[in-house]
């Protein structure tokens, strides 16, 4: 079994996390490998031994998302000591993430599989994020650009 890159990474960062007693970043990257061992397991009966880069990287994305929603529930709920912790460990696994395709790099690459694949309306949709995935992989942030091409297919 051949260990990704972002997956000796987060395992050597736990390493060094806890001969400095780094606690927050302890405990984050250990839930991150838990996540991760979680996956592998859930993955073996498809012969799979360890989940590929592309789905770590969609994993952490993930395990971003809810930490964001929680963040916004502790807000509301006046517990600022809970959203704090929850935006540290956002600081973390981002840490972790690629760079995401933004702003005009977003838009170039989103007229770019429009015009690779002659999508001219919102029903195809689905052949243009096809196009988006294949070209720029782990680099997108799914719902910004599902949303961008949603507007750019309406005639936004």
């Amino acid at each position: 079994m051949t260990t990704s890159p972002l997956r000796g990474r987060i395992l050597d960062d736990l390493k060094a996390a806890m001969r400095a007693r780094d606690a927050l970043r302890v405990s984050t990257l250990r839930m991150v490998s838990a996540k991760l061992k979680d996956a592998d397991i859930a993955a073996r009966p498809r012969g799979i031994e360890a989940i590929a880069e592309p789905d770590i990287v969609a994993l952490l994305r993930g395990m971003v998302k809810s930490r964001r929603e929680s963040e916004a529930q502790y807000r509301a709920g006046n517990r600022p000591d809970l959203a704090d912790q929850e935006a540290g460990e956002i600081a973390i696994i981002e840490g972790y993430l690629p760079q995401t395709l933004a702003g005009a790099a977003l838009d170039d690459a989103i007229a770019a599989a429009i015009a690779a694949t002659g999508a001219s309306g919102p029903k195809e949709m689905g052949s243009v994020i096809a196009a988006l995935k294949a070209a720029h992989g782990p680099a997108l942030d799914m719902a910004a650009a599902s949303a961008a091409v949603k507007a750019k297919l309406a005639g936004g």
